[in-house]
Order: C-alpha cells, then structure tokens, then sequence
C-alpha cells in the first residue's frame, strides 16, 4: 500500500506536526531498520534523539512531543499506532482458495469452496476444512479434525487425528496439536504405554507458535481457551487446560492436567508442576518453576517459584553470602587469636 504522510496520520487517527503531508509512505519500521521513504516510532522523549538521526521520513510519538527536525505523528499510544501501520503496509496476501493438485484429500473430507489447501498438504478422512481456511504446503490435518472459518495451519504444521481448531486460529510452522503425552506405567519388564483417546480443542483466536507441541488428553480434552497466544517452542501436557486470553511466552512448559486460568501470563522458560492452578491474571516471571498453586492475580519468579518480593529479598541476601562468609573468616581468626593468647596465622 502507498499512502502520504497526512493520509497515514489520519489513518492512525493521529495529528501530523511539522508539515510533508503530501510526502509518499512507503512503510514503516524501528528506527535502528528505518529507511528514507518509511516512518518509524518511538514511546518516549528518551529515544527521540536516536529516531530523529535515522532515515525515516518521519516519527509517529506521543501527544507528550510536539517538537522535533522531523515531521511527527501524534497518537496516544505510538506502539498501538506502529502496529496499526504496520497492518496498513503488510505485503503478505492470502493465496487464492482452492485445492492444489499435488495436495492428498481423502475422500470422505469436506474442503469449503473458499478454503485452500496447498501443494502436497493432506487432509484426513472425515475432515472439515471451514470457510476462508489456508492449509499451506506440506500441513497434514489428520482424520476426523474440525478446522474453523479462517484459520491458518503453515507449513509442516501437524494435526494429529480427532482434534478441533477454532476460528480465526493461526498455527505456525512444526506445530504440533494432539501427539501422545508422556504416559507410562512401570512395569517388572519396562515402561508400559497408556493409551492416549482424548482429544485437543484450541479455541477461536489462539496463535500457537513455531514448533510447539500440545499434547492430546489421555481421556477427555486438553483445551486451549479463546484468544490466548502461544510463542515458539512451548510444550503443553496431556490434560492441561489453559483459560482465554493467556500469554505463554517461549520455552515455557506446563506438565500434564495443570489448569491456567484466564488471563495469566507466563515468560520465557518458566514452568508449571503436574496438577498445579494458576488463578486468573497471575504474572510467572521469567524462569520461574511453579510448584503449587499461585493465587489469582500475583506475581511470582523464582525456584521454586515465590511472591516477587519475596524473591528479590532472598536474591539480595543471597548476593550478600560471600561477603557475609568473609566476615565469619576474619571472626573465626579473631577467636582463635584470644583462645589462644596470640595471634593466628
């Protein structure tokens, strides 16, 4: 898309100071990325500086500046704003629907007229695949699986068979929804597999990352809840329930029938023990190991995993020790020294 300066100030519903409203946008971008015909952002007076010895063209800030060597932007929330244009500028374009030749449809699958589905994709018996749906080169959607209206399944992604995939679901790259969790009985003779007969529900509006995985119920369902986005390389057990609107950013973990209420967000690498409720809202600092239950609403980081404060004062008194064993040393000498009537060696 090609706007001017002023048609994109008035699409962010901002006000442009400093004139070049007839100036052709081309895109937009950081300011560290930022080139000649783009305009970039900032949220603060703080890194206005390095914004404004940049290419861009010019800076979309806050109602707080309103002075600067380049053009400006003003909106309430530059960051909302920055997202918008990037909205406005996407290259990206859905491809045209349809099913590509070299794609394997079983025969009883049902594939909307306004649906895709791409080259050597596959798509399992039983099947449904719902209007506006993209199923990208090399995705298989195994038998029996509900894919809703408008979600996006990349390629490699993999949909184990008898799952169902919400609205508007954006699914990256490896992927993988409904594989067997980690169920074992030990045995005389060695680990003995537990069937696993459940299923996987991801509800409308989630984005599941680049190669996670989240494992089908051993019975009944393991559930993704609307709106709650998944970062790349995320494991989800066996019979976890996560609630709406959840932030779960990389590498985190949460092991098999934990339930996550609404709301939570959980930062990279932290985890959650088996059987363990996180209350609606709570903050899981990053790294943080979740043992027992967390309260709705706190915030907690740390092995195992604390009240924020908490933890901070035991890693301030933590960075203390060496002083403090010094301290004891020179104590232990002194001790020695009147015990012993003279001076320690």
């Amino acid at each position: 898309m090609e706007l001017t300066l002023g048609q994109l100030a008035v699409q962010l519903d901002g006000l442009l100071v400093g004139g070049g409203a007839d100036a052709l946008v081309l895109g937009v971008a950081g300011y560290d990325a930022v080139g000649e015909d783009m305009v970039t952002y900032v949220t603060s007076e703080r890194h206005l500086p390095e914004a404004e010895a940049s290419s861009a063209l010019a800076i979309i800030v806050p109602l707080s500046i309103a002075d600067s060597a380049k053009p400006l932007i003003q909106v309430e929330d530059p960051r909302a704003a920055f997202g918008r244009a990037l909205r406005l500028f996407d290259w990206r374009r859905p491809p045209i629907p349809g099913i590509d030749d070299t794609a394997v449809i079983a025969k009883s699958a049902m594939v909307h007229a306004r649906a895709y589905v791409g080259p050597l994709a596959v798509v399992g018996e039983g099947s449904f695949i719902s209007d506006g749906a993209i199923i990208h080169p090399n995705a298989v959607v195994g038998d029996h699986v509900e894919i809703g209206a408008e979600t996006v399944i990349h390629p490699g992604a993999i949909i184990y068979p008898r799952c169902t995939i919400g609205c508007r679901v954006i699914i990256h790259a490896g992927a993988v929804i409904g594989s067997d969790g980690l169920g074992f009985q030990p045995t005389p003779d060695g680990w003995e597999k537990i069937p696993h007969l459940g299923t996987v529900i991801i509800e409308d509006d989630v984005e599941i990352g680049a190669n996670v995985t989240i494992d089908r119920a051993t019975s009944g369902k393991t559930l993704i809840g609307r709106g709650t986005k998944i970062d790349n390389l995320v494991h989800i057990a066996h019979n976890v329930q996560v609630g709406a609107n959840c932030m779960i950013v990389a590498q985190v973990g949460i092991s098999g029938s934990s339930v996550i209420e609404d709301g939570v967000i959980m930062a990279g690498q932290s985890g959650v023990s088996d059987h363990v409720r996180v209350g609606a809202n709570a903050r899981l600092g990053a790294r943080s190991g979740v043992t027992r239950q967390v309260s709705p609403g706190a915030t907690v980081s740390g092995f195992p995993a604390r009240e924020h404060a908490e933890e901070l004062r035991y890693e301030a008194a933590l960075r203390r020790v060496p002083d403090l064993l010094e301290k004891v040393k020179r104590l232990e000498g002194r001790v020695k020294e009147l015990e012993g009537g003279g001076k320690s060696k």
